[in-house]
């Protein structure tokens, strides 16, 4: 479902000459591909899945939203546009974002159902979530969500 929605995205943004959206989905798919033959092949798949692509989106925006960082650091806003326009351009094909107060509701539904008391028990938990909810929330606040739930505050 999301290679179709690529595929679309990238069809459209040639047709409008739009080389950034352009350049962001060649990439996208180019790591896709690197995923197939890394991962999927392998394993005897022929590609990942949907839910191994929404991982790889969520690990492309965290190494662009730590580039702009350094970006910014640096004194090179340009480069951190660019970089925020790619994020941008990702997000689209990524499901709706949980908020932190969705999140810290689903975190205390998964740790009352998977027995989970202590913050032993995080790995359990951030599983879970990965399988379950996978391109929904970023795994970084979550993991500092289930922290504070499974440490009882």
């Amino acid at each position: 479902m999301i290679r179709e929605q690529l595929t679309s995205a990238m069809k459209d943004a040639m047709r409008a000459k739009a080389e950034p959206a352009t350049t962001t989905i060649r990439m996208i798919n180019a790591a896709i591909k690197q995923k197939d033959i890394d991962v999927a092949r392998p394993r005897g798949d022929q590609q990942i899945g949907d839910d191994e692509i929404l991982n790889l989106l969520q690990s492309l925006i965290k190494s662009r939203r730590e580039s702009v960082e350094m970006y910014k650091q640096g004194g090179r806003q340009e480069l951190a546009d660019k970089e925020e326009a790619e994020i941008a351009i990702i997000t689209q094909f990524l499901p709706k974002q949980m908020t932190e107060e969705e999140t810290k509701a689903v975190v205390r539904e998964l740790a009352a159902s998977l027995g989970a008391s202590s913050v032993k028990d995080m790995g359990k938990v951030m599983a879970a979530l990965k399988t379950k909810y996978a391109g929904q929330l970023d795994m970084t606040k979550a993991s500092a969500i289930v922290k504070q739930v499974l440490a009882g505050s």
